[in-house]
């Protein structure tokens, strides 16, 4: 098998069809591609898309952030592309962004996704709560998962 080759790139308004179809595919309840448009205008978010050399999102994330708090809300990677490196990349890239500017990163699991679980332990994220029912289709707990950044101050 060939390795992927993408880039990670910064959501356009050209990418947006491509994400809200990769969210119809993945979440009970996805955005919509009006609710997408409204990131590019939002100060606070972030969508990132792996993007190949034909123009082809392999996958996506979202970051949302206030004050120094980053919350990632979807991570999303087309069937055919996953265990392949692509949601490792868009998580690295949070948290090399979270490492120069924010406190913390959280972000909700489903209870009985492990390997998304895995990934997450593998850049730091460790359990801290639980969120009963949260997701439906089916019903089930989310795990809330947190990974806090210690910056130096410079002070002795």
């Amino acid at each position: 098998m060939q390795p992927l080759t993408y880039q990670l790139l910064p959501m356009t308004a050209e990418l947006i069809p491509q994400i809200a179809a990769l969210e119809c595919s993945c979440f009970s309840h996805p955005a919509t591609q009006e609710m997408l448009e409204g990131v590019l205008w939002n100060e606070s978010a972030v969508i990132i898309a792996a993007v190949d050399g034909q123009g082809q999102v392999l996958g996506y994330a979202g970051l949302q952030t206030v004050l120094d708090e980053g919350y990632i809300d979807n991570i999303a990677v087309r069937p055919d592309c996953r265990r392949q490196g692509v949601a490792d990349a868009l998580v690295a890239a949070f948290v090399r962004f979270g490492q120069a500017k924010l406190a913390f990163l959280t972000l909700e699991v489903r209870a009985s996704n492990a390997p998304a679980i895995a990934l997450y332990e593998k850049h730091g994220f460790r359990p801290v709560g639980r969120r009963p029912g949260y997701y439906d289709h089916p019903k089930e707990d989310a795990i809330l998962m947190t990974l806090e950044f210690t910056h130096e101050t410079g002070c002795a």
